[in-house]
């Protein structure tokens, strides 16, 4: 039986990848969910299972990317349940660019789908939280790669950064208020929207494990979770290093 019980969770980014492994394991918990993202079809397919499992679920599908469509997905779960225990931010994409080919509209792109689908839940969620007498969990798929410039992934990292940061802030502000917050920082994660862009990706876990990995944190609720740890090591190791050395490591491992 799942930790996780009798709990209101919304997964933004639920129709594929770790958002809808994470709803699959979370489901047999007796949970009440509400589920979006903008592939109506995959959306509904996965409402089903949580059903079969056990837990109740809205599915709305909606675009991240569009600020009203948040608000509206917000207040649709307080609508239906009444509160929000907990969140799960998950939409996001980081493509294989290389800086030397990269257009201005593609960095824009990369911003809007890992900073802006924050912002865009993040405004709402913390004014809905905060009328809760308990608050709530809001955790955030970040990225190792947002904690320094990965070759073949600047505008990526830089997006992820950048969300990194204002959920740090967030943190510090709204813990009075009971609003916690969790940066969820995978590695390289087999799922379909990847698989083929030909980057090197060292140390790569499939995504049910990289949901037991989210599912863990959500139940523990740290401030930053890093994983896998082969990765997580790497990464924490590098940003030690000389900037020379380190840049020669990322250079290697891009090529491949």
């Amino acid at each position: 039986m799942a930790r996780i019980t009798d709990r209101t969770v919304l997964i933004v980014g639920a129709s594929s990848g770790i958002g809808a492994d994470v709803a699959r394991q979370l489901a047999r918990g007796a949970n009440r969910f509400v589920i979006t993202a903008r592939r109506a079809g995959e959306l509904a397919a996965v409402a089903e299972e949580i059903r079969a499992a056990g837990s109740s679920c809205l599915d709305i599908p909606a675009d991240a990317r569009d600020p009203r469509a948040a608000a509206d997905v917000v207040a649709a779960a307080v609508e239906r349940y009444g509160s929000i225990d907990i969140v799960l931010l998950n939409a996001g994409q980081g493509p294989d660019l290389r800086m030397d080919r990269v257009s201005v509209a593609d960095v824009s792109r990369i911003m809007a789908l890992n900073y802006d689908v924050l912002v865009n839940y993040l405004v709402p969620l913390i004014e809905r939280m905060r009328a809760q007498p308990d608050g709530g969990l809001i955790a955030h798929t970040n990225s190792l790669a947002g904690l320094m410039g990965i070759p073949r992934q600047g505008p990526y990292s830089a997006a992820k950064a950048a969300a990194r940061t204002l959920v740090d802030t967030a943190r510090a502000e709204l813990a009075p208020q009971g609003i916690r917050f969790t940066s969820l920082h995978p590695g390289f994660v087999a799922t379909d929207r990847i698989s083929g862009d030909g980057l090197p990706k060292p140390f790569q876990i499939s995504q049910e494990r990289a949901a037991r990995y989210v599912v863990r944190a959500l139940e523990r609720e740290p401030a930053q979770a890093y994983f896998p740890w082969p990765t997580a090591t790497l990464v924490r190791t590098l940003r030690t290093l000389p900037t020379p050395v380190s840049a020669w490591v990322l250079r290697k491992l891009a090529a491949g």
